[in-house]
Formats: C-alpha cells, sequence, structure tokens
C-alpha cells in the first residue's frame, strides 16, 4: 500500500508500538517487504466501504481517516467495534499487521483477526493504548489456519468515558497474491438450462473466436439431430466482452426432455422442451416467503426437514425478541408488538420500504389473475396450491403469505395519541450486525425500533390499500382494517411530507435510505383512489408530476426507492373509472416502455432487456431485469401482442443460464445453479449441518460495484456480466432478497400461465357490460355477449372478476355463480346457442358495501377474451 504524503508525515510524528508473535505460542514471523496486501481500502482514501461497524455511531472519513463514536459504559470491549471481512490467510504464512489508531480522550484498542462466523476462533491479537495523538501498531504473526474469508476487527468497547476513535493506514501484508479468478462457465454453448416453451422463442448465446456464421445442431436425449441451422455472428458483446454468437432455434417445437445443442464443437447443457417448465417454479419461488418467514415455527413437512425451525424473535433466549420492542434512543418512548413478518435479505431486519414493494408484487400477482386472459382466473394461485400453513382456509395462499408481512407492516404503525401518529417506523433490526451463519431463534442481539419515515408511511398506505379490495371478498374484518390503516398512513404521510430515511443509519441493517419521495406519494394515492374510488386521491395522483413522466427507468423499471411505476402498471391494469382518453395514455406509457426494453433485449446478444453497460448491473441486478420483464409480461396483457410475451419469456432464459457464467441464478434449477447465497439462515458452506437456501432462491446476480470485500479480492477489473461470485460471503453480489425474489415469483407465475405459448388466438367475441343503476349498498348490471365469429357458439360460460367486495345477490337469463372476486355466467337450455351474429342477454343484481363498481377490463368467452364494448 503506498501512503500519500500527508499520512507519511503522520505517521512519522506518530508513537509506534511493535510487537511480534502476538498470538500466544506463535513464534516470531519475517514478513518480507514486497508482501501482498490483503486488506481492502486501509488508507481510506476511497470513503467507508467495506469496511464496517457494530455498537459505535456512523463511521465517516475524517482528514482522512475512519472514526466513528463509541458510548461509555458498555461492558465488554467486543460491544462495539470497526473491521473488514472476507481477509484472506494461509496457514503457516507470515503476516504484518500495522495500524494508526487514535482516541479521544483515550482508550484501549484490540485488534483481532479471527473467524468471520461462530465460534470466531482468534488467529492474532494485538492490544494497544490509543490516545489523542496517533499510536503506529505494528505486529507479525504466523497464520495457524486457512482461511479465505477471515475478519479483521477492532474491538473499541468497554471503556467508562465516551470515545471518539480514528484509524488510519490499517495493513495487513503477508501470504501470496490471489492468483487471477477464473469461474468455471463450462460448455461455451449457453443455454436456458431448464428448457423452452414449445410455441415461444428459444435462442441461445455461443462464446466463439470464430466470427463467420457457425453451424448448429440440436439433438434429441437420444442423439439424433432433430434441427440444424447457422448462427448469427454478434461481435464483442459489451457486458462480457466476448465475442459471441447467437442460435435460434424457435422454429423446433416438439416437446420433450434431454435436448441439447451443439456449436464449435462445444455442446450445451441438456434442457427440455415443455408447457409445464414453470409451474413447479412458480410454487418454489412463492415458498421461499414461507422460509424467511419471522415469529413462526418451520414446519419441515411443508417445507422440507432441512428448512424445519423453530419460531425466531419472539422473546424466547436467547432471543429478546419483537413481541415488545422499544425505538433507538430518543426516537420514541413507547414500545411496539412487531412480531412477524418477513426477514427481509440474508440477515435478520425487517423493513418497510423493502417489505412494501415485495408485498405488493405478491398481490399483483394475484391481482394480475382478474384481468389477464393467460391466467385462468387465478386457479393456479388458490388455495391449497402452495406450501403454507393457512392452505385449506378458502383464501388464495399467495394472499395467505402476503397476508403475513401485512400484519408485520400494520404493527409498524405509529399508535394514536403518539407523536407522528399514523406514520409507519422505517424498519426494525438488531442494534450490532450480526455474523454468519445464525439462525433467528439464537440471534442474542436487543431489537430496536428505527425512527418513523414518509417513504415507509406511503408504502405501507400502497399496500394496505391494495389489501383492503383483494381482501374484501374473503376477510371483511381484515380489508377494513387495512382500509383504515392505508388512509390514516396516508393523512399522516401528507401532515409530515419529508421525513426522510437516513443513509447513516446502517448499523445492524440496511439503511434503505430514500430522499425521494414523490414516486411514494404518486404510488399510495392511486392504490388508494383504485380502492376507494374518492375523489380526493384522484385529485392527488393526477397532480403529480409523475403521472404524466416516463416512469419506467432503462436499467431497472421499478425498485423500492423507486415506486412510481407500480401506481402506472396498476393504473393501466385494475378496473377504474378514468376517462378513456386517459386510460389509452396510460397504457400507452406501459407499451411504450415494453417496446424500449424489447430494443434493449434484441441488442444484447445475451438476450436480456438491460442496457450493457457497467452502470446498468448493480447491487441486486436480477431482480431489476425480471422487474423490466414484468412491463413486458403485463404489455401483454394488456394488448394480446406476442412479441411482449416472447420478451418476458426470453428475459428468463438469461435467469436460468443464459449467460456469460453459464449459471443459473435460481437455487436448485438448472444444471449449474447458485446455492451458496448471502444468509444466516440457509448458511450451508459455512456449517454443513444447515441447508442451502431452497429451491426458488433468486440470487442478486452480476453487480459491476462489487461492494463486498470478498467479491473485491476475485473481481477486480470485472466485465459486469462476470461481477459475480457464487460464495456466502458476497453479500453484494450474491444475497437473497424478498424483493428480489417476488419479481421472480410474479415473473415465475406469468410464464407458469403462458402453458405451450400458442399463437394468440383471434377474438370471437364482443360484450357490453352496463350498470343501469347502482346505489349505496347495490347495483343493477345488463350484460350482452355477441358471436362475432364465423361458427355457432352450443353452450358458454362467461368469466370476469370484481375489484373489491362486490357480490351478486340475484340474476336472471343465466346461471350465476361468484367464487371470490370471480363471477362465472352459464347459459340456460334455451338460450345456449349464439349463431353468428347473434347476441344473448343476461343481467344481475349486486351488493356492495361501498367503493368503486367501474366495468370489467377482461370478460372471457369459453375462456377466450372478447372485444369489450
Amino acid at each position: 500500500m503506498t501512503l500519500s504524503r500527508r499520512r507519511r508525515t503522520a505517521l512519522a510524528a506518530a508513537t509506534t508500538l511493535v510487537l511480534t508473535g502476538a498470538t500466544a505460542g506463535v513464534a516470531h514471523a519475517e514478513v518480507p517487504p514486497d508482501a501482498p496486501e490483503q486488506l481492502q481500502n486501509g488508507d481510506f482514501s476511497a470513503g467507508v466501504a467495506p469496511w464496517f461497524s457494530y455498537g459505535t455511531g456512523p463511521l465517516a472519513v475524517t482528514d482522512g481517516r475512519l472514526c466513528t463514536t463509541v458510548a461509555g459504559g458498555l461492558a465488554n470491549p467486543w460491544d462495539a467495534g470497526i473491521g473488514e471481512d472476507a481477509v484472506p490467510l494461509t496457514a503457516g504464512a507470515e503476516y504484518q499487521l500495522s495500524f494508526d489508531v487514535s482516541a479521544t480522550p483515550g482508550a484501549a484498542v484490540k485488534a483481532v483477526l479471527q473467524q468471520g462466523s461462530a465460534p470466531y476462533t482468534a488467529y492474532a491479537s494485538v492490544d494497544a493504548t490509543a490516545t489523542g495523538t496517533a499510536t503506529h501498531v505494528t505486529t507479525t504473526f504466523t497464520a495457524p489456519a486457512d482461511n479465505a474469508g477471515a475478519q479483521l476487527v477492532f474491538q473499541l468497547g468497554g471503556n467508562a468515558a465516551a470515545q471518539t476513535f480514528c484509524l488510519d493506514n490499517v495493513s495487513l501484508r503477508g501470504g501470496e497474491a490471489a492468483p487471477p479468478y477464473e469461474p468455471e462457465t463450462g460448455p461455451r454453448v449457453r443455454v436456458n438450462q431448464v428448457g423452452y416453451l414449445p410455441g415461444g422463442p428459444k435462442n441461445a448465446t455461443v462464446v466463439t473466436t470464430a466470427t463467420d456464421p457457425l453451424d448448429w445442431q440440436l439433438t434429441s436425449a437420444a442423439g439424433a439431430v432433430v434441427a440444424s441451422g447457422r448462427t448469427t455472428p454478434r461481435g464483442v458483446d459489451a457486458a462480457s466482452d466476448q465475442n459471441v454468437q447467437t442460435v435460434d432455434f424457435s422454429a423446433f417445437r416438439t416437446p420433450g426432455t434431454g435436448y441439447r445443442l451443439t456449436v464449435d464443437g462445444e455442446t450445451s447443457h441438456p434442457f427440455d422442451i415443455s408447457g409445464t417448465l414453470y409451474d413447479r417454479l412458480r410454487a418454489d419461488s412463492l415458498q421461499f416467503f414461507y422460509a424467511q418467514r419471522s415469529g413462526t415455527p418451520i414446519d419441515g413437512d411443508l417445507i422440507g426437514a432441512a428448512y424445519a425451525r423453530p419460531a425466531g424473535h419472539l422473546g424466547v433466549a436467547p432471543n429478546q425478541g419483537d413481541t415488545d420492542v422499544p425505538c433507538q434512543p430518543g426516537v420514541c418512548d413507547y414500545r411496539l408488538d412487531v412480531r412477524g413478518g418477513w426477514y427481509d435479505a440474508g440477515d435478520h431486519g425487517k423493513y418497510v420500504v423493502n417489505g412494501g414493494i415485495a408485498t405488493y408484487q405478491l398481490l399483483n400477482a394475484f391481482e394480475r389473475t382478474k384481468t389477464a386472459e393467460t391466467a385462468a382466473a387465478g386457479a393456479a394461485l388458490g388455495d391449497a396450491t402452495l406450501r403454507v400453513p393457512e392452505r385449506g382456509n378458502k383464501v388464495p395462499d399467495v394472499l395467505d403469505e402476503a397476508r403475513w408481512e401485512l400484519e408485520f407492516l400494520l404493527r409498524m404503525q405509529v399508535p394514536a395519541g403518539q407523536p407522528l401518529a399514523g406514520m409507519a417506523h422505517h424498519k426494525i433490526h438488531d442494534k450490532a450486525w450480526t455474523g454468519l451463519p445464525l439462525a433467528p431463534q439464537d440471534d442474542p442481539q436487543p431489537r430496536e425500533l428505527h425512527p418513523p419515515s414518509t417513504a415507509a408511511t406511503l408504502n405501507l398506505a400502497a399496500v394496505a390499500a391494495q389489501c383492503a379490495r383483494l381482501f374484501a371478498p374473503y376477510d371483511a374484518a381484515f380489508a377494513a382494517r387495512c382500509g383504515k390503516a392505508a388512509k390514516t398512513a396516508y393523512a399522516a404521510a401528507k401532515a409530515h411530507p419529508a421525513i426522510l430515511a437516513s443513509a447513516a443509519d446502517g448499523t445492524g441493517g440496511g439503511a434503505y435510505e430514500d430522499d425521494k419521495v414523490a414516486d411514494e406519494f404518486y404510488w399510495a394515492a392511486v392504490e388508494l383512489w383504485l380502492t376507494t374510488g374518492e375523489k380526493s386521491y384522484l385529485t392527488d395522483l393526477t397532480a403529480s408530476p409523475l403521472h404524466t413522466a416516463d416512469v419506467f427507468d432503462a436499467s431497472g423499471a421499478f425498485g423500492w426507492q423507486s415506486v412510481g411505476a407500480l401506481g402506472r402498471l396498476d393504473l393501466a391494469t385494475v378496473p377504474n373509472g378514468l376517462p378513456a382518453a386517459e386510460k389509452t395514455r396510460v397504457r400507452a406509457s406501459v407499451t411504450a416502455a415494453a417496446d424500449r426494453y424489447l430494443t434493449a433485449l434484441r441488442a444484447q446478444a445475451y438476450g436480456l432487456p438491460l442496457p450493457g453497460d457497467a452502470a446498468s448491473y448493480v447491487w441486486g441486478s436480477n431482480s431489476n431485469i425480471v422487474n423490466n420483464a414484468v412491463v413486458l409480461a403485463t404489455a401483454f396483457d394488456l394488448t394480446r401482442d406476442a412479441k411482449y410475451r416472447d420478451g418476458a419469456v426470453q428475459t428468463a432464459d438469461y435467469l436460468l443460464g443464459r449467460n456469460a457464467l453459464n449459471m443459473s441464478y435460481v437455487t436448485g434449477w438448472g444444471e449449474q445453479n447458485a446455492h451458496n447465497q448471502h444468509s444466516r439462515i440457509f448458511a450451508h458452506q459455512l456449517d454443513p449441518a444447515l441447508p442451502n437456501p431452497p429451491a426458488g432462491s433468486l440470487a442478486g446476480g452480476a453487480n459491476a460495484g462489487i461492494q463486498d470485500p470478498y467479491a473485491a479480492n476475485l473481481l477486480a477489473g470485472c466485465k459486469p456480466m462476470f461481477c459475480y461470485v457464487d460464495d456466502i460471503n458476497s453479500y453484494s453480489t450474491n444475497e437473497v432478497a424478498i424483493n428480489w425474489n417476488s419479481a421472480l415469483a410474479w415473473l415465475a407465475s406469468f410464464l407458469a400461465d403462458q402453458g405451450d405459448a400458442k399463437a394468440v388466438p383471434a377474438s370471437t367475441c364482443a360484450v357490453t357490460y352496463t350498470t343501469h343503476g347502482s346505489w349505496p349498498d347495490g347495483f343493477t348490471t345488463q350484460v350482452t355477449v355477441r358471436n362475432t365469429g364465423t361458427t355457432a357458439v352450443d353452450g358458454w360460460s362467461l368469466r370476469w372478476a370484481f375489484t373489491g367486495d362486490q357480490k351478486v345477490s340475484s340474476y336472471w337469463s343465466a346461471q350465476v355463480a361468484q367464487s371470490g372476486a370471480t363471477v362465472t355466467a352459464k347459459n340456460l337450455s334455451w338460450n345456449a346457442k349464439i349463431a353468428p351474429g347473434g347476441t344473448v342477454t343476461f343481467g344481475l343484481n349486486g351488493a356492495t358495501a361501498g367503493g368503486p363498481n367501474p366495468n370489467p377490463t377482461l370478460i372471457t368467452l369459453n375462456n377466450t377474451a372478447c372485444t369489450l364494448s
């Protein structure tokens, strides 16, 4: 490490403390002057990262030094500290640890190189006394064990007086320089390792030095050549820096298993062609949420014996629990029961803004089934379709899973009578960071409520409003509770529009900072208007500048920090009373965004709807890619244009193996799949007694920012698509998270609904749906269906869905039944036939407790969408 002039001067003036053989029984070590540096950013010239702290104030770089504050009176030295993870050690190698440390007014400091997870075995340690003048400490030692992920921690606790600590010029030299990292990428022919839909797009990418077209052959499991052709040269792919060619074998549509593609002397991993490829992925990706549940035992009979565990954070020792949680000092003087919900990611924190978008996507996956022709009215997401404890309760299982988080979000609302009543606390998590692995029931850390924020409050308002309309047919009391909380939260946010979550609040859990909340206001207003029909919410959403802005970003249509597109998508799809011209404009904005994503997809040799520049490959890039596919899928639902469906289907190819690493990012899916994601719960890589993440868990994906030291050690200078490593220590490329899996679950549900992905059938019917009268608790509707085809209809079944609590109370000229929000009207014996050009009319009366009663946007005749007039 080269020291700056300022630091050389400071070092010369510092007191020097030299120790050798710092670990008991370790012989004096001789470290050559050219030994490699094993720490990242030890001079803090690049800011704080990747250094972490716990039990301290915020970290900051002041005059080139890393500084923080530590409260006095902590019982133990290890109760507060600064550290760096992923420090590589080689058994028998000699190392020199050195650093400058100061403390005001003065304190003891201990530096420990240790195992980075329980039992935190120490490899070397050194004690020093820090004063207001920097002390330079140097120690040498011989490493007693191999560990590619050791941890350096400066223990700063145990002092009577509050202290300000500063570190500088932290260095660990020794061992050997890490060899260049070469990922195992397997065959140069990259395919979707799961497979392809018979009628859908079938594309592959070939890494090759050839610049002219190559021959390709598709072979069956028996080795017979079933299709062949020539590749298309694509030149050097920007995201991977590989010279590539692509293969399009979409014309081959025969279902089967064990197909392989051979090009340029290389043969791909095997794959299937089937219309049922994604049925299980829908269930697996949703099962992830049950595995992440807090505050309940996880039943091994439902999810597998390896995943069974006691309830976490219910106050059973050593937990301090989520049933009676105080605020951080100075935030509030009350305590809340905030049990339940989902653990957010690889840690044990629970965050309202990330919980908000994840819950939205589960709710939206269900709401889509009311308006999407291919969704079969939600049968595949209905009761007893998932492995959840609530199955069999006559509520769709996806709603049961979403409710587990909804109940937690409602508990995070500031109680009436308190300052900021109606606002939502931003998050709740451990007071200090915990290591890996750590089962939830074994977490000993105190839990704290963090300050309320406007963003969290509006997330609560939005998803609680969704809850109110979607749960109305199944649990009126819970729906009413959600509706009341949504209105209260929205009013509180309007009264406190700029309480922003700080980036500095990141000790013990993620900060989830957000300094722009116009998008949250827009989204919440949309959801409340769709649910209530109240004019004030319509006024707010139409007045928002986001209502007419382009809200779909090229690198990620939406995310927890950018939710304006959620409101736009719901205005486009959920039946509502917008004027026809305005509704057309809103829908056109969705298809325009989808067209841009298709353009990006076609420009990428790996076929994904994301630009190829490094700035587009960020933390959680896979969720951004999926969310762009959600826009494509929504455009298909709106237009029935197969190009959008094909774009969404092709996006799955990237996730499941058609990428530079030849890696499926979904655990348990594909020949080579991610399974060592960063998680305290699913930490098999660190403890063989623990499981890997469950099948259907999505890894964060390639991240050119590589913000964790483990990945930084391996991937320095990586091309964007190569900035990923399947290792539990790489939290910036390989974590799991609820908002990433919610995106996967939405897309998997869409993909499963496409079946064989056959040609979209032409509409052969038209429906006029007219509500002739409305009153506070009811309405009268007449429906006329016209046969616009060329053959007679002999027996008909018409189907649509209500938006909220509407219920059919009587009917005539048809047999009408209702299940949840879905209404089915079937012919009587005397009107079963509809001749070409002929019509049939029937009617119904409905009851409602109030709220909007818009005309449905999807009515199917014998499972095929009709034109609405």
